[in-house]
């Protein structure tokens, strides 16, 4: 598929659920030590050159395994062996941290994303996004908690407005309300986006006015 230029992603799910055809065609209980992740480390190293050559995007899911008798340190691990760990441009930490609700029933997950590895910019940054079921991740539920810190929402208890405006009490009523009036939406990240981009020049200049006044050492 890589090879063939005709897709610009491809998507592994899983990296746990590859097995070697020895494994497949062996009896249950036979030992492959480290088959697996040699296996990946030769599939990679042929796939990076093609992946380069084609512009295209190979996104796998792995799943977590934890280390026996391990006392220090993290004892969790991902499974396919350090080969995927080492070619990866980017490697994000996904975990589910509580569920969003309308009334007593659960309509999607608060998820936590931690980008651990990252070639093309600083990494672990840590962003909580909610994923909705049949939707994925809401660009709106993004849109309330950010106007909320930036003052542009207020919220009282749990009731969210705009000025003047109720939004609805809890954030998926505020989530509906934007649905049927996409013009306010699109009205309040207007202005959150101009407040960011101001509050981002300023400690811009700040940072230059601290680099100019600072004294300047000569011999």
């Amino acid at each position: 598929l890589v090879r063939s230029g005709a897709v610009d992603v491809v998507v592994v799910d899983s990296v746990a659920a590859l097995v070697p055809k020895a494994e497949i065609e062996g009896e249950m209980g036979d030992a492959h030590v480290g088959l697996q992740a040699r296996l990946m480390s030769q599939a990679l190293r042929k796939l990076t050159g093609n992946i380069k050559r084609t512009n295209c995007m190979v996104i796998f899911i792995n799943q977590i395994r934890m280390k026996i008798g391990v006392s220090y340190g993290s004892p969790e691990t991902t499974t396919g062996g350090n080969a995927l760990k080492f070619y990866a441009s980017v490697r994000l930490d996904i975990r589910r941290v509580g569920a969003v609700k309308k009334g007593e029933e659960i309509i999607g997950n608060q998820t936590r994303i931690k980008v651990v590895k990252n070639k093309m910019a600083p990494p672990f940054k840590v962003v909580d996004v909610d994923i909705l079921y049949g939707e994925g991740i809401s660009r709106l539920m993004e849109l309330i908690d950010m106007a909320t810190t930036h003052g542009l929402i207020q919220k009282a208890g749990a009731w969210y407005s705009c000025g003047d405006i109720r939004l609805g009490q809890g954030k998926d009523n505020a989530r509906q309300y934007f649905v049927e009036h996409p013009e306010l939406a699109d009205d309040i990240e207007a202005k959150l986006r101009a407040s960011m981009r101001a509050s981002t020049g300023k400690v811009a200049v700040r940072a230059s006015e601290d680099d100019e006044s600072s004294p300047v050492l000569e011999d």
